[in-house]
């Protein structure tokens, strides 16, 4: 069976990320480059957790065999919404942004490795055809408005 278009479009963004997130590491100092990609990845990471939580993580929610997981999940991203909250906040000179950057980094890879690994394919089990395609439609639909208001609202800002 074809990978579900929901799962086809959070990977996609994934590797996306990863491909940010290994760019930024390469760079050093309080370059453009880094301004540049961070604010990029910032961006990206925000409008797509909130997507993902939009979407796929509110059935989950509602599923008892999926709970756990979505949960999990979400508090990973208030993880990673609050590093890039101190990252905002950090002067990309100093030693210690790289320091939580790559702790950054670090807990991100691994939360998608998670999704990708074990999170994505209990979802398929247990969703229809008709869920995975609604989800993709609404994860598809709010991405684009999640990144309009990640252009005005910074890490950890109250969401209404």
């Amino acid at each position: 069976m074809a990978e579900a278009r929901i799962f086809a479009d959070l990977k996609q963004d994934h590797d996306r990320q990863r491909d940010l997130l290994g760019r930024i590491v390469e760079t050093s100092g309080d370059s453009p480059e880094r301004r540049e990609l961070f604010e990029a990845l910032r961006k990206e990471l925000q409008a797509h957790a909130a997507a993902e939580e939009e979407s796929l993580y509110a059935t989950m929610l509602a599923d008892p065999d999926l709970r756990d997981d979505a949960r999990h999940s979400v508090s990973e991203h208030k993880e990673v919404d609050d590093l890039l909250g101190e990252l905002v906040e950090t002067d990309m000179s100093s030693s210690q942004w790289l320091q939580k950057f790559k702790e950054l980094k670090h807990r991100y890879e691994h939360h998608i490795d998670e999704e990708e690994e074990e999170m994505f394919p209990a979802a398929a089990e247990e969703l229809s055809d008709a869920q995975e395609a609604r989800l993709a439609e609404v994860f598809e639909t709010r991405k684009p408005k999640e990144y309009e208001r990640a252009e005005h609202e910074q890490p950890g800002d109250a969401r209404e």
